[in-house]
């Protein structure tokens, strides 16, 4: 799948982010993984989670929805949609450590916008560990 971005990407994700900001973490509806993919959709139109979009309400119940669709966790996923790039750029997805494990977030700048339990973390991009491309 060869993802596209709109020509108004920027303000399809500065709206998205926004809008996110105030939503609750919630496994299976607005997690990190989720919150990564839909990023993916505001700028591309793709949602590339629909399959596992409110299929799950626990970390262990998403895990094993992706290993039941042969991806090993969340990274694997969102990597079969999108190839590694060299350099981070803005839109593209990115996965950083977090005391959690592995967290995909969206590129913004010096920052990586990431879903936590509290709403819309930010993590330099200085702790980026791969980035995906997103278009």
């Amino acid at each position: 799948m060869g993802l596209i971005r709109k020509p108004d990407w920027q303000a399809c994700l500065a709206q998205y982010t926004s809008d996110q900001s105030r939503r609750p973490f919630v496994y299976g509806a607005s997690d990190c993984a989720l919150f990564a993919a839909g990023a993916v959709e505001a700028m591309t139109g793709t949602d590339t989670a629909s399959d596992w979009r409110g299929r799950y309400t626990t970390l262990k119940g998403g895990l094993r929805v992706l290993r039941q669709s042969g991806h090993n966790d969340h990274i694997a996923a969102a990597a079969s949609f999108m190839p590694d790039a060299n350099r981070p750029r803005v839109g593209d997805i990115a996965v950083v450590a977090t005391e959690d494990g592995s967290s995909l977030g969206v590129i913004q700048g010096a920052w990586v916008y990431v879903r936590t339990m509290g709403g819309i973390g930010l993590v330099p991009v200085s702790e980026i560990t791969r980035v995906l491309r997103c278009g």
